[in-house]
């Protein structure tokens, strides 16, 4: 049978794509999948042992180092939360605020401070905000557990790699201001029999013995402070729509975005502890995120329109203004 030459270049050109579809699914075969290393195969020697007691310390922080703990000096944290309250499944759940890959990250610049900061630093920073209480001082024997911890979840990592599923995740913004008060009815119908009508929780305790909360209090004097990353609506708004209600996962939301946007303007409009200082965040202005609820800003926006959006315009004036100081 005579081949003629165009048949000859299709089956050769057929033939190529054939071959590179199959060496591409070869590859994604056989390509290392990184995944949460396993603590408990860790062997209980004194390195597995700060692994694990950096675990307790997240998933129970105020056990170890809450404010009802017997030794005074151990009393970093000023309310009965758990690090794991934020950082879901003790820091591995993806766009649950995880703690796994974070390690090759620091130091790293930060905008909130104006200086490159420590894991250490970043860890403080979670205790003087989310946790409302105060700084551990870096050879503190917790404070070595939960870098131990943190480091173990990044076994494996490579230097310089971005693990997908960090932080709260990112949905569509709307085009109109969140609505505190459409976000009251949805936090009735969906919120409030985890985390109490009136945001204070559900404790978790045996006759005289505290064990913290079983759902925690998203506002009040037991809650994160005003300085907190969960205080902007952005971040509770994402961690709400990919987490909640609890049981939630990132690929199957049950709120939708338009509901997930109003009940976090409903959640960061409640009182909660104020952070002293705040307003000295983000010495540089243009770096500051445009959904922080206090000022000072540098555009001409409101508290009210940072607090709850919408947000595209405030970021054109940040551009401009960045533009402009570059020139």
């Amino acid at each position: 049978m005579t081949i003629y030459p165009f048949r000859a270049v299709f089956t050769a050109a057929l033939a190529a794509t054939i071959a590179m579809a199959f060496a591409t699914t070869l590859r994604a075969q056989t390509a290392p999948v990184w995944t949460v290393p396993e603590i408990g195969a860790l062997p209980r020697d004194a390195h597995g042992l700060l692994v694990r007691e950096g675990r307790d310390l997240i998933t129970a922080t105020y056990a170890h180092i809450g404010p009802n703990v017997p030794d005074p000096a151990k009393r970093y944290a000023g309310n009965n939360l758990a690090c794991g309250n934020c950082h879901l499944m003790a820091g591995t759940k993806k766009f649950g605020i995880p703690l796994f890959g974070l390690l090759g990250d620091f130091p790293q610049y930060s905008a909130r401070s104006g200086r490159d900061i420590s894991l250490e630093d970043r860890v403080n920073a979670c205790m003087t905000r989310s946790m409302n209480g105060r700084a551990m001082p870096d050879d503190a024997p917790e404070m070595k557990a939960i870098v131990a911890y943190i480091t173990f979840l990044s076994s494996g990592v490579p230097a310089g790699k971005q693990l997908p599923g960090m932080g709260t995740g990112k949905m569509p913004e709307m085009s109109r201001a969140a609505n505190p008060a459409r976000g009251s009815v949805i936090y009735a119908r969906v919120c409030a029999a985890c985390h109490n009508t009136d945001g204070s929780g559900i404790r978790n305790s045996a006759p005289n013995t505290d064990l913290g909360y079983m759902m925690p209090p998203l506002w009040g004097p037991d809650s994160f402070n005003d300085g907190a990353g969960m205080a902007r609506l952005i971040n509770v708004a994402n961690f709400v729509h990919f987490n909640m209600p609890h049981g939630t996962d990132y690929l199957n939301p049950r709120l939708s975005v338009e509901d997930a946007w109003d009940v976090a303007a409903y959640v960061v409009s409640q009182p909660r502890p104020h952070k002293a200082g705040a307003e000295k965040d983000f010495p540089d202005l243009l770096l500051k995120p445009v959904d922080a609820p206090f000022g000072p800003y540098a555009d001409k926006y409101s508290e009210q329109v940072h607090k709850y959006g919408p947000f595209a315009a405030i970021r054109e004036a940040i551009a401009k203004l960045k533009k402009a100081g570059a020139k």
